[in-house]
């Protein structure tokens, strides 16, 4: 059983005395906090106690059912991969780089139960009594006021993670590896177009470039560009490569291709350029 949702973002509250829905998945994401109750979640392969002031966190690949021991009041906030996206305009940079999407799908969280201490355990509490509060709102979809509640829950269960040292974070990439892998792939196109190196690092594609520009004061496209100008300049310098070679060596369609990038970017074609190196010797 899946259940679907089309709504990019949905507040429910509900009191029952017994969950009545068996196991399933969803097609969004879904945050479970415990108001009132106590009883069983059955997550995955883990079954956790809950108790009033619990939450989890579930993405569509999750599996759960509730078993209640105690009438229960569960808060569900629900939302869809659109409800960022819509909203990313409002989002602080270094959501683009461990995205609230991405915390949702950490499988430790679904192996361990994060446990809130004060006042963070209060102010969970509060900011989803706030969020309730705006939920008679008919434009809560696209409320700063409820973004920014949603987003300091996250930021709530970054910090209980932090305390028992549960890892939630990759952590912005490390530059040394960041320029280490675009060096060791500069020979294939597709592992060096910024949707591969996004994928790999963890970093929004529509984020990476002023990420790049940022932290090494150049552009990705030229630091790229030069990268790879100087890789062809040293074959063409030792003369081991034809033309043909090197343009199939760093993913050229063809000759002509290479002959036309190298042209853009040092003013001369490469056998303009190796005759010009002979001039010299």
């Amino acid at each position: 059983m899946k259940k679907k949702q089309y709504e990019t973002l949905l507040i429910e509250d509900m009191v029952r005395e017994q969950y009545n829905l068996p196991l399933h998945s969803h097609t969004y994401y879904e945050m479970i906090y415990v108001y009132k109750g106590t009883g069983q979640h059955f997550l995955n392969n883990n079954v956790f106690n809950y108790k009033t002031g619990d939450l989890f966190l579930l993405s569509p690949e999750d599996k759960h059912y509730i078993v209640y021991s105690k009438p229960t009041r569960l808060i569900f906030i629900k939302f869809t991969d659109a409800y960022f996206k819509d909203n990313k305009y409002l989002s602080p940079d270094n959501l683009f780089i461990n995205s609230p999407l991405s915390m949702m799908r950490k499988q430790i969280l679904k192996e361990e139960k994060l446990i809130f201490d004060e006042p963070c355990k209060t102010i969970l509490r509060k900011t989803i009594e706030n969020i309730l509060s705006y939920n008679c709102k008919p434009n809560i979809t696209s409320s700063p006021l409820v973004f920014f509640q949603i987003l300091s829950i996250f930021g709530l269960v970054r910090e209980a993670a932090d305390k028992f040292n549960i890892r939630i974070d990759d952590g912005a990439p490390n530059n040394e590896d960041l320029i280490s892998y675009i060096n060791q792939n500069i020979y294939d196109p597709q592992k060096i177009r910024i949707k591969s190196i996004s994928s790999h690092f963890n970093i929004a594609e529509n984020y990476f470039s002023s990420y790049f520009k940022r932290n090494f004061d150049v552009s990705f496209r030229e630091y790229l560009d030069d990268y790879r100008i100087k890789l062809i300049e040293k074959r063409l310098e030792f003369k081991q490569n034809t033309i043909k070679q090197i343009a199939n060596e760093f993913g050229f369609t063809d000759e002509s291709h290479l002959t036309n990038y190298f042209k853009k970017h040092k003013n001369t074609s490469p056998s303009q350029y190796t005759n010009k190196l002979k001039q010299t010797l």
